[in-house]
C-alpha cells in the first residue's frame, strides 16, 4: 500500500512539473513574434495552469480515497471481491485511447490535421468503449451478488471505478469541443495554435487518469 502512495506522489511529481515547464518557461520574444504576446503569455499559459491545478487536485483526492481504503481494509470485516476478467480488457482499451491521444498530440505538432482528426475519433471512441467495460464490469459483480453496499470492499471498488469513470467523462466534454473545432475546419494561425493546445490539453488529460487507473487496478488485485 505504501508503494501506491509513493506512485500517487510521484504523479503529483510529474504534474508539478509539466506544469512548471509549461507555464514558467515562456518565451515572450516568440509569442512577440506572431503579435499576439498578450494571448500566448497569459491566456494559453492559464489554461495549462488550470489544468495542472485541477490534475494535482484530482491527485490528492485519489490518494486520499487510496489511503481510507488501506486503513478499512485492515479491519475484520473487510472480504475481498473478485475482479471480473473485463477489467483487463478495459484497461488495455484505455491505454489505447491514450496512445491514439498521444498520436494526434505529435500530429498536431507537425500540423498534420487530417492525422489529428483520425487520432482524435479512435481516442474518442475507446475511452466511450473503456466506459461502456466498466459498466458491463459493475453489472456482472451484481449479478453475482456483490452489492454496493453488500461489504466495505464492494463500495470501494464501485465509488473508485465510478470516480475515475466520472473523470473521462469530464475529459470527454473537452475532446468533443476539440474535435468539433476540428471537423468545422482550421484556417487561421491562431485557430490551428488553440486546437494544438487544446490536443496537448487533452493527451496530457488521458494520460494523467490512464496513469491514475493502473494504480488504482494493481491496488484492486492486490487486495
Amino acid at each position: 500500500m505504501s508503494v501506491t502512495l509513493v506512485f500517487m506522489a510521484v504523479l503529483m511529481g510529474m504534474v508539478a512539473f509539466w506544469l512548471l515547464r509549461h507555464t514558467i518557461n515562456v518565451r515572450p520574444w516568440a509569442a512577440e513574434s506572431r503579435g499576439n504576446l498578450i494571448n500566448s503569455n497569459i491566456q494559453l499559459p492559464a489554461t495549462k495552469i488550470a489544468l495542472g491545478v485541477f490534475m494535482a487536485v484530482v491527485a490528492s483526492l485519489f490518494a486520499l480515497f487510496i489511503s481510507a481504503y488501506s486503513i478499512r481494509m485492515s479491519l475484520a470485516d473487510w472480504r475481498p471481491m473478485p475482479e471480473p476478467d473485463l477489467l483487463w480488457v478495459n484497461t488495455g482499451i484505455l491505454v489505447l485511447a491514450s496512445v491514439a491521444l498521444q498520436w494526434a498530440w505529435n500530429a498536431a505538432n507537425k500540423g498534420r490535421m487530417e492525422i489529428v482528426k483520425r487520432a482524435m475519433s479512435i481516442a474518442g471512441a475507446l475511452t466511450v468503449a473503456f466506459v461502456l467495460g466498466q459498466y458491463l464490469a459493475w453489472e456482472q459483480l451484481i449479478a453475482t451478488g456483490y452489492f454496493m453496499t453488500a461489504n466495505p470492499a464492494n463500495a470501494f471498488f464501485f465509488l473508485l471505478t465510478g470516480l475515475h469513470a466520472l473523470h473521462l467523462f469530464g475529459g470527454l466534454v473537452a475532446w468533443y469541443r476539440t474535435s468539433a473545432r476540428l471537423w468545422r475546419g482550421v484556417g487561421e494561425t491562431a485557430e490551428i495554435a488553440k486546437i494544438r493546445l487544446n490536443v496537448e490539453l487533452c493527451a496530457v488529460y488521458w494520460h494523467f487518469l490512464l496513469v491514475i487507473w493502473l494504480i488504482l487496478f494493481s491496488l484492486m488485485l492486490n487486495t
